[in-house]
Protein backbone atom coordinates (compact mmCIF):
# COMPACT_ATOMS: atom_id res chain seq x y z
CA UNK A 1 0.00 0.00 0.00
CA UNK A 2 1.37 3.22 -1.14
CA UNK A 3 0.51 6.48 0.67
CA UNK A 4 1.39 10.24 0.11
CA UNK A 5 3.80 11.78 2.14
CA UNK A 6 1.16 12.88 4.86
CA UNK A 7 0.46 10.85 7.72
CA UNK A 8 -3.44 9.37 7.63
CA UNK A 9 -4.73 7.69 10.29
CA UNK A 10 -5.67 3.85 9.29
CA UNK A 11 -9.28 5.09 8.15
CA UNK A 12 -7.71 8.27 5.71
CA UNK A 13 -5.81 5.30 4.82
CA UNK A 14 -8.29 3.47 3.48
CA UNK A 15 -10.54 5.81 2.12
CA UNK A 16 -7.09 7.34 0.13
CA UNK A 17 -6.89 3.66 -1.11
CA UNK A 18 -10.11 3.01 -2.25
CA UNK A 19 -10.54 6.35 -3.90
CA UNK A 20 -7.22 5.63 -6.01
CA UNK A 21 -8.67 2.23 -7.35
CA UNK A 22 -11.77 4.22 -7.96
CA UNK A 23 -9.51 7.12 -9.83
CA UNK A 24 -7.56 4.22 -11.90
CA UNK A 25 -10.89 3.32 -13.36
CA UNK A 26 -11.08 6.98 -14.44
CA UNK A 27 -7.72 6.48 -15.90
CA UNK A 28 -5.83 8.13 -12.92
CA UNK A 29 -3.30 6.26 -11.13
CA UNK A 30 -2.17 8.77 -8.14
CA UNK A 31 0.24 5.90 -6.82
CA UNK A 32 1.82 6.26 -10.31
CA UNK A 33 1.49 9.70 -10.74
CA UNK A 34 0.30 9.05 -14.38
CA UNK A 35 -2.71 9.60 -16.73
CA UNK A 36 -4.31 8.14 -19.57
CA UNK A 37 -6.84 9.23 -21.88
CA UNK A 38 -10.44 9.53 -20.41
CA UNK A 39 -12.25 5.69 -20.67
CA UNK A 40 -15.35 5.14 -21.35
CA UNK A 41 -16.43 3.92 -18.15
CA UNK A 42 -20.19 4.52 -16.73
CA UNK A 43 -20.74 7.22 -13.39
CA UNK A 44 -18.50 6.24 -10.30
CA UNK A 45 -19.76 7.61 -7.68
CA UNK A 46 -18.23 7.81 -4.00
CA UNK A 47 -18.65 9.78 -0.34
CA UNK A 48 -16.45 10.66 2.40
CA UNK A 49 -18.60 11.08 5.36
CA UNK A 50 -17.59 12.40 9.08
CA UNK A 51 -17.86 14.40 11.89
CA UNK A 52 -15.64 17.65 12.17
CA UNK A 53 -12.33 17.29 12.92
CA UNK A 54 -12.43 13.48 11.22
CA UNK A 55 -9.97 15.07 8.55
CA UNK A 56 -11.66 15.13 5.44
CA UNK A 57 -10.41 18.49 4.52
CA UNK A 58 -6.57 17.21 4.33
CA UNK A 59 -8.18 14.30 2.62
CA UNK A 60 -9.68 16.11 -0.18
CA UNK A 61 -5.96 18.30 -0.01
CA UNK A 62 -3.96 15.36 -0.38
CA UNK A 63 -5.97 13.90 -3.12
CA UNK A 64 -6.03 16.82 -4.90
CA UNK A 65 -2.32 17.68 -4.84
CA UNK A 66 -1.46 14.08 -6.14
CA UNK A 67 -4.32 14.52 -8.65
CA UNK A 68 -2.00 17.37 -9.66
CA UNK A 69 1.11 16.16 -9.71
CA UNK A 70 0.12 13.19 -11.77
CA UNK A 71 -0.65 15.69 -14.42
CA UNK A 72 -4.73 16.43 -13.99
CA UNK A 73 -5.39 20.18 -14.93
CA UNK A 74 -7.79 21.42 -11.99
CA UNK A 75 -10.30 23.73 -13.71
CA UNK A 76 -11.05 26.78 -11.77
CA UNK A 77 -14.53 28.26 -13.83
CA UNK A 78 -13.00 31.33 -14.67
CA UNK A 79 -10.86 29.66 -17.92
CA UNK A 80 -10.00 26.57 -18.79
CA UNK A 81 -7.57 27.26 -21.84
CA UNK A 82 -7.49 24.95 -24.87
CA UNK A 83 -9.18 21.74 -25.01
CA UNK A 84 -6.77 18.58 -26.03
CA UNK A 85 -7.25 15.46 -26.46
CA UNK A 86 -5.48 13.85 -23.52
CA UNK A 87 -6.02 16.78 -20.82
CA UNK A 88 -7.68 15.47 -17.93
CA UNK A 89 -9.44 17.70 -15.50
CA UNK A 90 -10.81 18.61 -12.11
CA UNK A 91 -13.04 20.64 -10.16
CA UNK A 92 -13.36 21.09 -6.23
CA UNK A 93 -16.90 22.31 -5.63
CA UNK A 94 -18.73 24.23 -2.78
CA UNK A 95 -22.41 24.64 -2.45
CA UNK A 96 -22.09 28.17 -1.82
CA UNK A 97 -19.30 31.05 -1.89
CA UNK A 98 -18.20 31.11 1.97
CA UNK A 99 -17.55 27.20 1.93
CA UNK A 100 -15.64 27.76 -1.14
CA UNK A 101 -13.67 30.29 0.54
CA UNK A 102 -12.92 28.13 3.47
CA UNK A 103 -11.43 25.55 1.27
CA UNK A 104 -9.36 28.28 -0.46
CA UNK A 105 -7.79 29.50 2.40
CA UNK A 106 -6.60 26.33 3.12
CA UNK A 107 -5.02 26.24 -0.03
CA UNK A 108 -7.41 24.26 -1.81
CA UNK A 109 -8.68 25.57 -5.17
CA UNK A 110 -12.04 25.57 -4.73
CA UNK A 111 -15.14 26.86 -6.99
CA UNK A 112 -18.54 27.02 -6.15
CA UNK A 113 -21.33 24.20 -8.12
CA UNK A 114 -22.68 27.19 -9.69
CA UNK A 115 -19.29 28.51 -11.26
CA UNK A 116 -18.70 25.50 -12.95
CA UNK A 117 -22.23 24.81 -14.20
CA UNK A 118 -21.97 28.36 -16.24
CA UNK A 119 -19.16 29.36 -17.77
CA UNK A 120 -17.62 32.65 -19.62
CA UNK A 121 -17.33 33.03 -23.18
CA UNK A 122 -13.97 35.39 -23.83
CA UNK A 123 -14.63 37.71 -26.50
CA UNK A 124 -11.70 35.85 -29.20
CA UNK A 125 -8.55 38.77 -28.71
CA UNK A 126 -8.91 38.29 -25.23
CA UNK A 127 -9.07 34.40 -25.01
CA UNK A 128 -5.14 34.83 -26.95
CA UNK A 129 -4.00 36.62 -24.11
CA UNK A 130 -5.41 34.25 -21.15
CA UNK A 131 -3.84 31.15 -23.35
CA UNK A 132 -0.62 33.55 -23.15
CA UNK A 133 -0.54 34.17 -19.42
CA UNK A 134 -1.21 30.34 -19.13
CA UNK A 135 1.55 29.16 -21.21
CA UNK A 136 -0.76 27.76 -23.81
CA UNK A 137 0.10 30.40 -26.77
CA UNK A 138 2.13 32.91 -27.98
CA UNK A 139 1.97 37.25 -26.26
CA UNK A 140 -0.70 38.76 -28.40
CA UNK A 141 -0.92 42.39 -29.38
CA UNK A 142 -4.19 44.23 -28.47
CA UNK A 143 -5.18 47.28 -29.63
CA UNK A 144 -4.98 49.42 -26.40
CA UNK A 145 -2.90 46.99 -23.88
CA UNK A 146 0.52 48.64 -24.03
CA UNK A 147 3.87 46.53 -22.65
CA UNK A 148 3.17 47.75 -19.05
CA UNK A 149 -0.41 46.27 -19.00
CA UNK A 150 0.92 42.94 -20.58
CA UNK A 151 3.58 43.18 -17.79
CA UNK A 152 1.13 44.07 -14.99
CA UNK A 153 -1.13 41.20 -15.98
CA UNK A 154 1.55 38.19 -16.72
CA UNK A 155 3.21 39.29 -13.16
CA UNK A 156 -0.43 38.80 -11.24
CA UNK A 157 -1.24 35.67 -12.87
CA UNK A 158 2.28 33.99 -11.83
CA UNK A 159 0.97 34.70 -7.92
CA UNK A 160 -2.87 34.07 -8.05
CA UNK A 161 -3.15 32.17 -11.07
CA UNK A 162 -6.69 34.27 -12.00
CA UNK A 163 -7.08 35.06 -15.27
CA UNK A 164 -10.31 37.60 -14.90
CA UNK A 165 -7.86 38.95 -11.97
CA UNK A 166 -5.46 39.63 -14.27
CA UNK A 167 -6.68 41.14 -16.87
CA UNK A 168 -8.27 43.79 -14.90
CA UNK A 169 -4.84 43.83 -13.23
CA UNK A 170 -4.24 45.42 -16.74
CA UNK A 171 -7.31 48.23 -16.85
CA UNK A 172 -9.35 45.96 -17.85
CA UNK A 173 -13.54 45.51 -17.03
CA UNK A 174 -15.40 41.96 -17.09
CA UNK A 175 -17.80 43.71 -19.87
CA UNK A 176 -14.00 44.06 -22.24
CA UNK A 177 -13.14 40.34 -22.00
CA UNK A 178 -16.11 38.26 -21.10
CA UNK A 179 -18.61 38.61 -24.07
CA UNK A 180 -21.22 36.25 -21.91
CA UNK A 181 -22.03 33.18 -20.15
CA UNK A 182 -23.46 30.02 -20.86
CA UNK A 183 -24.11 26.63 -19.38
CA UNK A 184 -21.22 23.84 -19.71
CA UNK A 185 -21.72 21.90 -22.52
CA UNK A 186 -18.70 19.78 -22.39
CA UNK A 187 -17.96 17.50 -19.54
CA UNK A 188 -15.25 17.59 -16.92
CA UNK A 189 -13.70 14.34 -15.44
CA UNK A 190 -13.43 13.84 -11.44
CA UNK A 191 -15.41 16.27 -9.42
CA UNK A 192 -14.54 17.04 -5.78
CA UNK A 193 -17.99 18.33 -3.94
CA UNK A 194 -17.21 19.57 -0.23
CA UNK A 195 -20.13 20.29 2.19
CA UNK A 196 -22.52 17.54 0.26
CA UNK A 197 -24.75 17.51 2.84
CA UNK A 198 -26.04 20.60 1.29
CA UNK A 199 -26.86 19.24 -1.47
CA UNK A 200 -29.77 18.04 -2.91
CA UNK A 201 -31.08 14.90 -5.74
CA UNK A 202 -31.33 17.71 -8.12
CA UNK A 203 -28.17 19.23 -7.76
CA UNK A 204 -26.57 15.83 -7.81
CA UNK A 205 -28.15 14.59 -10.98
CA UNK A 206 -26.52 18.30 -12.88
CA UNK A 207 -23.23 17.08 -11.31
CA UNK A 208 -23.38 13.96 -12.61
CA UNK A 209 -24.42 14.88 -15.84
CA UNK A 210 -20.80 16.75 -16.25
CA UNK A 211 -18.25 14.81 -14.25
CA UNK A 212 -18.47 10.65 -14.65
CA UNK A 213 -16.37 10.67 -11.28
CA UNK A 214 -17.32 12.19 -8.27
CA UNK A 215 -16.70 11.98 -4.71
CA UNK A 216 -18.68 13.52 -2.19
CA UNK A 217 -17.61 15.22 1.19
CA UNK A 218 -20.24 15.47 4.04
CA UNK A 219 -20.69 15.34 7.44
CA UNK A 220 -23.39 13.16 8.23
CA UNK A 221 -24.14 14.93 11.78
CA UNK A 222 -25.01 18.10 9.79
CA UNK A 223 -28.69 19.30 8.84
CA UNK A 224 -30.03 17.79 5.47
CA UNK A 225 -31.55 19.76 2.38
CA UNK A 226 -35.30 20.68 3.12
CA UNK A 227 -37.72 18.49 1.73
CA UNK A 228 -35.39 15.45 2.07
CA UNK A 229 -37.15 14.37 4.93
CA UNK A 230 -33.80 14.14 6.69
CA UNK A 231 -32.22 12.15 4.43
CA UNK A 232 -28.50 13.30 2.47
CA UNK A 233 -27.50 12.38 -1.50
CA UNK A 234 -24.59 10.29 0.04
CA UNK A 235 -27.07 7.83 2.40
CA UNK A 236 -28.66 6.52 -0.67
CA UNK A 237 -25.17 5.12 -1.56
CA UNK A 238 -24.39 1.22 -1.25
CA UNK A 239 -21.99 0.63 1.93
CA UNK A 240 -19.17 -0.10 -0.77
CA UNK A 241 -19.29 3.74 -2.37
CA UNK A 242 -19.12 5.03 1.35
CA UNK A 243 -15.87 5.64 3.18
CA UNK A 244 -15.86 6.72 7.25
CA UNK A 245 -13.78 8.64 8.71
CA UNK A 246 -14.37 7.56 12.23
CA UNK A 247 -10.87 9.06 14.16
CA UNK A 248 -11.53 12.77 15.44
CA UNK A 249 -7.87 14.56 14.60
CA UNK A 250 -7.60 16.83 17.40
CA UNK A 251 -6.58 20.19 16.43
CA UNK A 252 -3.26 21.86 17.90
CA UNK A 253 -4.67 23.92 19.89
CA UNK A 254 -6.95 21.21 21.30
CA UNK A 255 -10.37 23.04 20.78
CA UNK A 256 -12.98 23.07 23.24
CA UNK A 257 -15.30 23.74 20.35
CA UNK A 258 -14.83 20.38 18.73
CA UNK A 259 -14.98 18.71 22.14
CA UNK A 260 -18.52 20.49 22.37
CA UNK A 261 -19.38 19.18 19.08
CA UNK A 262 -18.55 15.85 19.83
CA UNK A 263 -20.12 15.48 23.02
CA UNK A 264 -23.41 16.02 20.97
CA UNK A 265 -22.78 12.15 19.79
CA UNK A 266 -23.76 10.54 23.14
CA UNK A 267 -27.53 9.60 23.12
CA UNK A 268 -27.92 10.12 26.38
CA UNK A 269 -26.83 13.21 26.62
CA UNK A 270 -29.59 16.16 27.63
CA UNK A 271 -29.88 20.12 26.87
CA UNK A 272 -29.42 20.75 30.14
CA UNK A 273 -26.30 18.78 30.76
CA UNK A 274 -24.90 19.72 27.67
CA UNK A 275 -25.43 23.56 28.73
CA UNK A 276 -23.80 22.55 31.82
CA UNK A 277 -20.56 21.35 29.58
CA UNK A 278 -21.13 24.54 27.92
CA UNK A 279 -20.61 26.60 31.19
CA UNK A 280 -17.46 24.44 32.27
CA UNK A 281 -15.76 24.52 28.95
CA UNK A 282 -16.19 28.54 29.42
CA UNK A 283 -14.65 28.64 32.56
CA UNK A 284 -11.55 26.95 31.81
CA UNK A 285 -11.06 28.61 28.31
CA UNK A 286 -12.06 32.10 26.89
CA UNK A 287 -12.48 30.44 23.57
CA UNK A 288 -15.83 29.42 24.65
CA UNK A 289 -18.13 32.17 26.32
CA UNK A 290 -21.45 32.15 28.15
CA UNK A 291 -22.62 35.35 27.23
CA UNK A 292 -25.83 37.24 28.72
CA UNK A 293 -26.61 38.97 25.36
CA UNK A 294 -25.81 38.91 21.69
CA UNK A 295 -23.27 40.96 20.59
CA UNK A 296 -24.15 43.68 18.51
CA UNK A 297 -20.35 44.37 16.73
CA UNK A 298 -20.09 40.96 15.89
CA UNK A 299 -23.56 40.97 14.13
CA UNK A 300 -22.48 43.03 11.22
CA UNK A 301 -20.48 40.38 10.10
CA UNK A 302 -20.88 36.94 11.80
CA UNK A 303 -24.91 36.62 12.00
CA UNK A 304 -26.49 35.27 15.40
CA UNK A 305 -27.55 31.47 14.59
CA UNK A 306 -30.96 31.14 15.29
CA UNK A 307 -33.53 27.90 15.11
CA UNK A 308 -36.26 29.71 14.60
CA UNK A 309 -37.64 32.93 11.97
CA UNK A 310 -39.39 34.59 14.69
CA UNK A 311 -36.06 34.98 16.69
CA UNK A 312 -34.16 35.95 13.62
CA UNK A 313 -36.42 38.87 12.67
CA UNK A 314 -36.69 39.96 16.47
CA UNK A 315 -32.91 40.40 16.60
CA UNK A 316 -32.52 41.75 13.14
CA UNK A 317 -35.11 44.36 14.34
CA UNK A 318 -33.29 45.77 17.65
CA UNK A 319 -29.26 45.41 15.91
CA UNK A 320 -30.93 47.93 13.16
CA UNK A 321 -32.64 49.92 16.24
CA UNK A 322 -28.94 49.48 18.00
CA UNK A 323 -27.22 51.00 14.90
CA UNK A 324 -29.46 53.79 13.76
CA UNK A 325 -30.78 52.75 10.69
CA UNK A 326 -33.27 54.76 9.57
CA UNK A 327 -36.57 52.37 9.09
CA UNK A 328 -36.62 53.29 5.36
CA UNK A 329 -33.02 52.61 4.13
CA UNK A 330 -29.82 50.80 4.62
CA UNK A 331 -26.59 52.05 5.93
CA UNK A 332 -23.34 50.93 4.63
CA UNK A 333 -21.93 48.08 6.43
CA UNK A 334 -25.61 46.21 7.31
CA UNK A 335 -24.98 42.86 5.92
CA UNK A 336 -27.99 40.89 3.72
CA UNK A 337 -28.67 37.73 2.61
CA UNK A 338 -29.60 36.70 -1.45
CA UNK A 339 -33.08 35.38 -1.37
CA UNK A 340 -33.16 35.11 -5.15
CA UNK A 341 -33.12 36.25 -8.37
CA UNK A 342 -36.11 37.58 -9.32
CA UNK A 343 -35.70 38.05 -13.16
CA UNK A 344 -38.33 37.21 -16.22
CA UNK A 345 -36.64 34.06 -18.51
CA UNK A 346 -35.90 35.84 -21.22
CA UNK A 347 -33.03 37.57 -18.42
CA UNK A 348 -31.99 33.81 -18.27
CA UNK A 349 -28.18 34.96 -19.53
CA UNK A 350 -28.41 37.81 -16.91
CA UNK A 351 -29.44 35.19 -14.01
CA UNK A 352 -26.53 33.17 -14.82
CA UNK A 353 -24.18 35.80 -14.98
CA UNK A 354 -25.14 37.19 -11.52
CA UNK A 355 -24.98 33.68 -10.30
CA UNK A 356 -21.55 32.75 -11.74
CA UNK A 357 -19.94 35.48 -9.93
CA UNK A 358 -21.58 34.57 -6.31
CA UNK A 359 -25.02 36.04 -6.00
CA UNK A 360 -26.81 33.05 -5.51
CA UNK A 361 -29.79 32.48 -3.37
CA UNK A 362 -28.37 32.04 0.44
CA UNK A 363 -25.07 34.49 -0.49
CA UNK A 364 -23.98 36.19 2.40
CA UNK A 365 -23.49 40.11 1.10
CA UNK A 366 -22.45 43.46 2.95
CA UNK A 367 -24.48 46.59 1.25
CA UNK A 368 -21.68 49.15 -0.04
CA UNK A 369 -24.33 52.05 -0.84
CA UNK A 370 -26.47 52.54 -3.85
CA UNK A 371 -25.45 51.75 -6.89
CA UNK A 372 -25.36 54.32 -9.95
CA UNK A 373 -28.98 54.00 -11.38
CA UNK A 374 -32.05 53.85 -9.51
CA UNK A 375 -32.85 50.85 -7.74
CA UNK A 376 -29.08 49.64 -7.91
CA UNK A 377 -26.91 48.58 -4.37
CA UNK A 378 -23.28 48.37 -4.81
CA UNK A 379 -22.57 45.25 -2.63
CA UNK A 380 -19.80 43.18 -1.40
CA UNK A 381 -20.25 39.37 -2.06
CA UNK A 382 -18.71 37.49 1.21
CA UNK A 383 -16.30 34.39 -0.20
CA UNK A 384 -16.27 35.40 -3.69
CA UNK A 385 -13.07 35.93 -5.59
CA UNK A 386 -14.27 39.09 -7.30
CA UNK A 387 -16.27 40.20 -4.60
CA UNK A 388 -17.22 43.86 -5.67
CA UNK A 389 -20.74 43.97 -7.96
CA UNK A 390 -23.36 46.61 -9.08
CA UNK A 391 -27.32 45.09 -9.15
CA UNK A 392 -30.59 45.75 -9.27
CA UNK A 393 -31.96 44.92 -5.95
CA UNK A 394 -35.06 44.47 -3.93
CA UNK A 395 -34.22 44.70 -0.71
CA UNK A 396 -36.93 43.14 1.67
CA UNK A 397 -36.50 44.02 6.00
CA UNK A 398 -39.11 42.00 8.13
CA UNK A 399 -40.40 43.44 11.02
CA UNK A 400 -41.99 41.43 14.37
CA UNK A 401 -45.33 41.15 14.06
CA UNK A 402 -45.72 42.07 10.82
CA UNK A 403 -46.74 39.55 8.00
CA UNK A 404 -45.17 41.60 5.31
CA UNK A 405 -41.65 43.07 4.84
CA UNK A 406 -41.10 46.69 4.39
CA UNK A 407 -39.42 47.70 0.99
CA UNK A 408 -36.56 50.31 1.63
CA UNK A 409 -36.18 50.44 -1.65
CA UNK A 410 -36.40 48.35 -4.92
CA UNK A 411 -35.64 47.57 -8.13
CA UNK A 412 -38.09 46.62 -11.30
CA UNK A 413 -36.73 43.00 -11.05
CA UNK A 414 -33.31 41.97 -9.79
CA UNK A 415 -31.91 39.86 -6.72
CA UNK A 416 -33.59 40.03 -3.80
CA UNK A 417 -32.18 40.39 -0.45
CA UNK A 418 -33.22 39.71 3.39
CA UNK A 419 -31.59 40.98 5.82
CA UNK A 420 -28.16 39.19 7.52
CA UNK A 421 -27.18 40.32 10.98
CA UNK A 422 -29.20 37.06 11.97
CA UNK A 423 -29.94 33.95 9.83
CA UNK A 424 -31.32 30.55 10.51
CA UNK A 425 -28.73 27.65 11.65
CA UNK A 426 -29.81 25.72 8.28
CA UNK A 427 -28.90 28.58 5.94
CA UNK A 428 -25.57 29.09 8.07
CA UNK A 429 -24.68 25.58 6.67
CA UNK A 430 -21.34 25.74 5.05
CA UNK A 431 -20.35 28.97 6.14
CA UNK A 432 -17.29 29.67 8.63
CA UNK A 433 -16.92 32.18 10.55
CA UNK A 434 -13.80 33.55 13.34
CA UNK A 435 -16.94 34.09 16.03
CA UNK A 436 -20.39 32.61 16.33
CA UNK A 437 -23.17 33.65 18.43
CA UNK A 438 -25.61 31.04 19.06
CA UNK A 439 -28.65 31.58 20.17
CA UNK A 440 -29.30 29.27 23.08
CA UNK A 441 -32.90 29.64 24.02
CA UNK A 442 -34.21 28.83 20.38
CA UNK A 443 -32.31 25.45 20.73
CA UNK A 444 -33.44 24.62 24.22
CA UNK A 445 -37.07 24.91 22.62
CA UNK A 446 -36.42 22.64 19.91
CA UNK A 447 -35.45 20.59 22.47
CA UNK A 448 -38.44 20.69 24.69
CA UNK A 449 -40.33 20.24 20.93
CA UNK A 450 -38.93 16.50 21.28
CA UNK A 451 -38.75 16.46 17.44
CA UNK A 452 -36.40 14.14 15.69
CA UNK A 453 -34.52 13.93 12.11
CA UNK A 454 -33.24 11.01 10.73
CA UNK A 455 -33.05 9.45 14.68
CA UNK A 456 -31.41 12.39 15.76
CA UNK A 457 -32.69 14.94 18.79
CA UNK A 458 -32.91 18.00 16.30
CA UNK A 459 -31.50 20.33 19.15
CA UNK A 460 -28.30 18.24 19.00
CA UNK A 461 -28.38 18.26 14.83
CA UNK A 462 -28.57 21.95 15.49
CA UNK A 463 -26.50 22.63 18.21
CA UNK A 464 -23.80 20.30 16.10
CA UNK A 465 -24.22 22.67 12.87
CA UNK A 466 -23.79 26.03 14.81
CA UNK A 467 -20.95 25.34 16.85
CA UNK A 468 -19.12 23.95 14.28
CA UNK A 469 -19.63 27.25 12.15
CA UNK A 470 -17.11 28.09 14.65
CA UNK A 471 -13.58 28.77 14.06
CA UNK A 472 -11.78 30.51 17.09
CA UNK A 473 -14.47 31.43 19.44
CA UNK A 474 -18.03 30.17 20.69
CA UNK A 475 -20.61 32.79 22.11
CA UNK A 476 -23.30 31.14 23.75
CA UNK A 477 -26.53 33.43 24.56
CA UNK A 478 -28.37 32.79 26.48
CA UNK A 479 -31.07 35.70 26.97
CA UNK A 480 -32.79 37.40 24.54
CA UNK A 481 -30.99 40.78 24.94
CA UNK A 482 -29.09 43.11 22.64
CA UNK A 483 -25.36 44.93 23.80
CA UNK A 484 -25.45 48.35 22.91
CA UNK A 485 -22.66 47.87 19.84
CA UNK A 486 -19.24 49.94 20.39
CA UNK A 487 -18.56 50.99 17.21
CA UNK A 488 -20.45 52.39 14.03
CA UNK A 489 -21.00 50.15 11.02
CA UNK A 490 -18.68 50.78 8.21
CA UNK A 491 -17.05 49.40 5.22
CA UNK A 492 -13.37 49.74 5.60
CA UNK A 493 -12.66 46.19 6.55
CA UNK A 494 -14.01 45.27 3.01
CA UNK A 495 -10.94 46.92 1.51
CA UNK A 496 -10.40 44.72 -1.50
CA UNK A 497 -7.46 44.77 -4.24
CA UNK A 498 -8.11 46.74 -7.07
CA UNK A 499 -8.75 44.11 -9.66
CA UNK A 500 -11.95 42.67 -8.55
CA UNK A 501 -13.81 46.39 -8.47
CA UNK A 502 -13.69 45.31 -12.45
CA UNK A 503 -16.52 43.78 -12.18
CA UNK A 504 -19.05 46.55 -11.08
CA UNK A 505 -19.19 48.34 -14.22
CA UNK A 506 -20.15 45.56 -15.67
CA UNK A 507 -22.95 44.86 -13.45
CA UNK A 508 -24.31 48.27 -14.06
CA UNK A 509 -24.58 48.06 -17.64
CA UNK A 510 -26.97 45.18 -17.76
Amino acid sequence: MTLPALTFSQDQAEAHDRLAEMLRGAGVDIDEGSTLPAGKGGEQVMAVVGKAGSGKTMLLAALAGALTEAGVETVSGDWEGKRRKERRTLAILAPTNKAASVLRARGVPATTIHRILYTPVYAPEFEALADWLAGQGEKPQIVGLTELALARAHTFYQTHKSIPGALAAAGLRGSDFIAGWKRRDDPLDIGFVDESSMLDQKQLDDLKEIFPTLVLFGDPAQLAPVGQSGEMVFDRLPAPRTCVLHRIHRQETDSPILDLAHALGDASLTFEAFERMIETAARDDDRVVVAPRVNADLMARSPVLVWRNVTRIRLISAFRAAQGAPEYELLPGEPLICDGIELPLKHRKRRIELEAKGLIKGAQVVYLGPGGKPGFSRLHVVGAEDPRISVASIVKIEKPGEEEPFIPFAATMGAAFLHGAAVTIHKAQGSQWPEVQLFAPDVCAAARAGRVEAGIPLWKRLAYVAITRAETRLHWVTRYALARPQKSLGTADLVTAAAPLALEAQSEEA
